[in-house]
């Protein structure tokens, strides 16, 4: 799934890429009532997520912008669960970007040890 070829692209920022690719067509099925609420925070979380990922990976002292990365990964998270507790989406969906959303988590939290580290 992931390429991380010739342009040396950091796994969480292709993988984040990925998921917003995945996701943002989902999206623009979700009921009207929850597509500006709901699916907007869902998707303007990854996109920010995404812009973070892309400046760490520039970046020598990238904590800070991992650590943001991380905190708002936790809440997209959680507003990921709320739009299957509220049947926006089916199970076998909610179970996939479930799994995405853990693998980016272990990406940054990966990124986050390896820096600490140097």
């Amino acid at each position: 799934m992931s390429k991380n070829n010739a342009t040396n692209t950091p796994q969480a920022v292709q993988l984040c890429h990925e998921i917003l690719h995945w996701l943002i067509p989902l999206l623009d099925h979700f009921p009207r009532s929850r597509r500006y609420t709901l699916g907007e925070r869902i998707e303007n979380g990854l996109l920010d997520i995404l812009e973070w990922l892309v400046a760490a990976s520039y970046r020598r002292d990238r904590a800070v912008l991992l650590q943001r990365a991380n905190q708002r990964l936790a809440r997209v998270r959680h507003l990921w669960r709320l739009a299957f507790e509220l049947r926006v989406i089916a199970a076998r969906r909610y179970h996939h970007g479930a799994e995405l959303i853990d693998s980016l988590g272990r990406q940054i939290g990966g990124w986050q040890n390896a820096d600490s580290r140097r």
